[in-house]
């Protein structure tokens, strides 16, 4: 049932991104009558700085838990034979509006340069009162571009307020959590037609009570890694977590309509969400003050494969920003998880700090990590910079002297290396535009 064409080849989505090039003309214009009027944000942060010492990288090593395979077994007993993608993706719940459909409020949250070179916007009912979190593709999942047959986006949101460094404001989750209270769910979008993108929502659930019940994941998904058959989701302090990792071949159908998230009488709830994603496993920190990871993203430029993450921290915060690297697993019987030692300890492979703050969004690619950062309140328009061990350099505005032109509220890049796309989401606006492009407006 999973698609195992991890080191198949094919061919390269040209026909894809010449479809796109004449719609990045239009986007274009419309970024350009947004305000690039703030203020110059020039600090110059420097290079990155290697932590090398155990002292400075113990702190974030993850340790490994499985869900016991019997509760999984049980769930599925109880509520039916799991799914795989595309049954989902068959099942539709909505579809996105392109870019000329959205409106100019929603559309102001784009950034203006490197502008994006498509861009679709949600129905407001279907999201009003949820937040957009993190983003990640097939692109990740499979170096093909695909998953089986399908071109897919999965995108996070979540419900309620949720502070910078991912604690839900409303607190841990308990059996039974009912809509409103921060739930986290995923829509499954079927990106096979460019021109129309539909979607299936999909409630992110921890299995509890022997497997007899599931729980609501309540937390903002900062960041999402989709990485062969596993979806790896970061948690906030107040679940007492780091990353929840999900099957994407154990979806469940919910078998009941109603406003809570685990069993009801008569069936499963999904707090309105048509399928339940169980978590199969769990990395946790060593202790409560260890380092979180806020936005993660995939690299495909390393050997093997890693997940990298930014630090999480609080609004507040105005000190250096770690960032970091796992090493993905390359023994098939653990595909999708990250390396471990016999104990199921992840160690970092490489670990730095910068002098940016208020880093929202991270992608490692080559030798360069691209740090999106919020620059002022989330209606203010962010930066993105490229940086390495020998320097850094900022996304300029044109001839503007800002570089203040990156989308402000974004909270994930994910790159599509088989279309050559970075991936984000930002208010109400999911959109994608060519890594090449960033480069090229690099100050």
């Amino acid at each position: 049932m999973k698609h195992r064409g991890r080191h198949r080849r094919r061919r390269r989505g040209k026909a894809l991104r010449a479809t796109l090039a004449g719609t990045a003309l239009a986007l274009t214009a419309t970024a350009t009558l947004i305000s690039t009027s703030q203020a110059t944000d020039a600090d110059d942060p420097g290079a990155l700085k290697p932590l090398t010492s155990s002292a400075e990288t113990a702190p974030l090593r993850l340790s490994e838990d499985h869900v016991p395979p019997e509760w999984l077994d049980r769930l599925s007993s109880e509520m039916g034979r799991p799914v795989g993608v595309r049954a989902v993706l068959d099942d539709t719940d909505g579809s996105l509006r392109g870019a000329g459909s959205c409106t100019d409020d929603d559309k102001r949250a784009l950034p203006v340069e490197p502008a994006a070179t498509r861009a679709y916007c949600w129905d407001g009912a279907d999201v009003e009162g949820w937040r957009p979190g993190a983003v990640t593709t097939s692109g990740d999942a499979d170096d093909d571009g695909l998953w089986g047959p399908s071109r897919v986006v999965l995108s996070a949101w979540s419900q309620g307020d949720a502070t910078a460094d991912g604690t839900a404001a409303q607190g841990p989750a308990v059996t039974g959590t009912g809509a409103g209270q921060g739930l986290a769910r995923v829509a499954f979008i079927d990106a096979g037609d460019p021109a129309d993108l539909r979607y299936t929502w999909a409630q992110l659930a921890v299995p509890v009570a022997g497997g007899q019940d599931y729980r609501g994941l309540v937390s903002p998904v900062t960041g999402m890694v989709w990485y062969q058959d596993k979806l790896l989701v970061t948690a906030g302090r107040g679940d007492g977590s780091a990353l929840y990792v999900y099957d994407v071949d154990r979806v469940q159908r919910a078998t009941a309509d109603g406003s809570t998230v685990g069993r009801v009488p008569g069936g499963w709830s999904a707090a309105g969400a048509r399928y339940v994603l169980p978590a199969v496993a769990v990395y946790r920190t060593a202790d409560a003050d260890a380092p979180q990871p806020g936005g993660i993203s995939l690299d495909r430029s390393t050997v093997p494969d890693s997940l990298v993450a930014h630090e999480a921290v609080a609004e507040d915060h105005d000190g250096p920003t770690r960032l970091w690297r796992y090493a993905f697993d390359d023994d098939r019987a653990r595909a999708g998880l990250l390396a471990t030692d016999p104990l199921l300890r992840a160690d970092p492979v490489s670990a730095y700090e910068t002098k940016l703050t208020h880093v929202r969004s991270v992608l490692s690619y080559g030798s360069g990590w691209y740090l999106g950062r919020m620059t002022g309140t989330p209606d203010e328009r962010g930066t993105l910079w490229r940086q390495d061990t020998e320097g850094a350099r900022p996304t300029r505005c044109g001839a503007d002297e800002t570089h203040r032109c990156w989308s402000g509220p974004s909270a994930s890049l994910s790159y599509w290396q088989e279309t050559g796309e970075v991936w984000s989401q930002t208010g109400r606006m999911l959109f994608a535009l060519p890594l090449t492009s960033v480069d090229g407006s690099l100050d």
